[in-house]
């Protein structure tokens, strides 16, 4: 299987393959994409502007279509509608360089969207905030397993670009919840709410965050401590084996994309070695990590590396990587793999071409990664795969 590739250049495609992956459609995406064709050849930061107007064009007319549905009464299909408005903003919102004109009304708008969606609709997400011990608050949806009592939870954070809604949009949340698990997906520092609105820069020891989410779930009576979880997509492929390697808490951990030793990716993308998640990426990271120039940024993510670490890793853990991961090599999945010696139950999965998922973190199709990742939890935590 091989991304699908509407434009001339990775990163507006990478875009593309998200919405396609998180319920966007293709009539839709095609609707956006067809006028902003020729701007994508001059290169991934120009046309960004373009590419904005558009999605948010589209995402204007759902919005129009959802609240002649409200007007009848029909909340279901207004729903179904206000989901795909609120991805289509936060895809658009993401494309944008930091302080670009309308981003940050069109973040706040698509939040608003997202949350007025899961109303009509009863979807199975609850916004919830977890303090961080310094008065600041990490926003989180909270997907609750099916059932009676006490259930296994894992908690699933952001990479370097993503948020919380498109983390929920990967269908991980509810492919556990079939599997009896219950999902926290996290806005933790660097990303989504908590670098827009509270300004708070990646944390590059993410066992300080994790274990906030640990906390919080000790205190809700539907999630069972003894059986907690911890995953992460892309960067999150960083955060989450640190976290379970320091965080003794954490009874099973997996990471979809082995994001290794990121900070020596840094250097690669110096030299123009792979391709890079977003556009405008050096400024992306700069607003990210609260850096203010080049050698600010590379200090700051100096621990951004998991050599000599994962020996802490003390329970079942996953490692997925695809094949062909134009982003993070794939030899990073055999390094972390390698260095779980004190795990006593670790896997390796390659995705190949024999089932897809080869891109980076699964952008050519997430079913199999999803599927692969939400069947390691049941089984070692506790759920169930039938």
């Amino acid at each position: 299987m091989a991304l699908f590739e509407y434009f001339p250049n990775y990163i507006w495609n990478l875009s593309v393959a998200i919405a396609l992956e998180s319920g966007g459609r293709i009539g839709e995406i095609v609707d956006m994409c067809q006028p902003i064709k020729d701007a994508a050849a001059s290169g991934a930061d120009a046309g960004t502007p373009q590419f904005m107007a558009q999605w948010v064009r589209v995402a204007d007319t759902l919005v129009s279509l959802a609240d002649e549905d409200i007007a009848k009464g029909r909340a279901i299909s207004a729903s179904e509608k206000l989901e795909r408005a609120a991805l289509y903003l936060f895809v658009a919102e993401r494309m944008q360089g930091h302080g670009s004109p309308g981003r940050e009304e069109t973040y706040a708008r698509a939040l608003s969207i997202f949350a007025q969606s899961t109303d009509l609709g009863k979807i199975n997400r609850e916004r919830v905030e977890i303090p961080l011990g310094d008065g600041s608050m990490m926003s989180a949806l909270y997907t609750r397993a099916p059932g009676e009592g006490p259930r296994p939870v894992v908690v699933y954070c952001n990479g370097l670009d993503s948020c919380k809604e498109l983390l929920y949009w990967s269908r991980l949340p509810e492919a556990l919840a079939r599997r009896g698990v219950s999902t926290l997906c996290v806005d933790q520092p660097g990303t989504g709410e908590a670098l827009r609105l509270h300004n708070l820069p990646v944390d590059p020891h993410s066992e300080n965050w994790a274990s906030k989410a640990v906390d919080w779930l000790e205190t809700q009576p539907d999630a069972d401590p003894k059986r907690i979880g911890m995953t992460g997509i892309s960067l999150g492929g960083h955060f989450a084996p640190r976290a379970v390697a320091f965080e003794p808490r954490f009874a099973s951990g997996a990471c979809w994309g082995a994001n290794h030793n990121w900070r020596e990716v840094q250097d690669k993308r110096i030299r123009r070695e792979g391709e890079n998640p977003v556009p405008h990426y050096w400024a992306h990271v700069f607003w990210a990590f609260g850096a203010t120039d080049m050698e600010d940024f590379l200090a700051k993510s100096e621990d951004m590396n998991l050599n000599g670490r994962m020996d802490g890793v003390r329970v079942p853990f996953l490692v997925t990587h695809g094949a062909h991961d134009r982003q993070i090599s794939l030899e990073y999945a055999h390094d972390c793999y390698a260095q779980l010696v004190n795990s006593p139950r670790r896997e390796l999965k390659i995705f190949t071409e024999r089932e897809g998922g080869v891109e980076h973190v699964g952008a050519d199709n997430m079913s199999y990664g999803r599927d692969y990742i939400a069947d390691w939890f049941a089984e070692t935590l506790g759920g169930h795969t039938d």
